[in-house]
């Protein structure tokens, strides 16, 4: 009885074998065509063949998040920092644990360039408004001094002509010269009016 049932395993044993080999060939065959894209470009070709337009956009995004790199046209990556603005050789589609600490320490090199110009750039802007200020100084002073020219200055007469006036005002006139013979004629005019032309008594007052 023992020996049948021994007999029996064994005949049972490529049965079962057989049949689990069967059951896993097509899920290994499937594995073998829908194998994961190895980048980003396998992975938004992939992504095209979306039966939605929902659907194709959800696979990209998650193609974008996967595979940093992309590839170039001679052969390998290249992986882009917009933070930086620069790109940078990669030898697969993400960038390796040394890579990307190269990446990081670019980065601190592109930020400490960035504060140095920014400190130059303000440094500049600085001594512009200096040398501003100092040519609207120059200027407000050049026209005070050209107003203050403008203004005349009294001219203190000359000694000369003073002198020549008071000599020509006490010199006796010259005798028979009509500056001289002006005057006594003018008094004699003048008394003639009040002789022909006397002045109205005042009437006495009534007391």
């Amino acid at each position: 009885m023992s020996s049948l049932i021994a007999l029996r395993r064994a005949a049972l044993f490529p049965v079962a074998a057989a049949g689990l080999l069967l059951s896993t060939l097509p899920h290994a065959q499937a594995q073998w065509w829908k194998r994961a894209p190895v980048d980003f470009e396998e992975c938004a070709d992939a992504a095209e063949k979306a039966a939605s337009k929902a659907e194709k956009t959800s696979a990209l995004a998650d193609c974008n998040a996967k595979f940093a790199g992309r590839r170039k046209p001679g052969g390998g990556y290249s992986y882009y920092d917009f933070l930086q603005d620069r790109t940078f050789d990669i030898a697969g589609p993400n960038p390796t644990p040394d890579e990307q600490k190269k990446i990081d320490e670019s980065y601190t090199a592109y930020l400490a360039d960035q504060r140095r110009n920014n400190e130059a750039a303000q440094a500049t802007a600085r001594q512009q408004r200096e040398q501003q200020q100092q040519q609207a100084q120059q200027l407000q002073q050049i026209v005070l001094r050209t107003e203050v020219e403008r203004v005349p200055v009294p001219v203190e007469r000359p000694k000369v002509q003073q002198t020549v006036s008071a000599r020509s005002k006490s010199a006796p006139c010259t005798k028979g010269s009509f500056s001289c013979e002006w005057p006594r004629l003018s008094e004699g005019l003048n008394d003639l009016k009040k002789l022909f032309n006397p002045t109205p008594s005042k009437p006495a007052k009534k007391g």
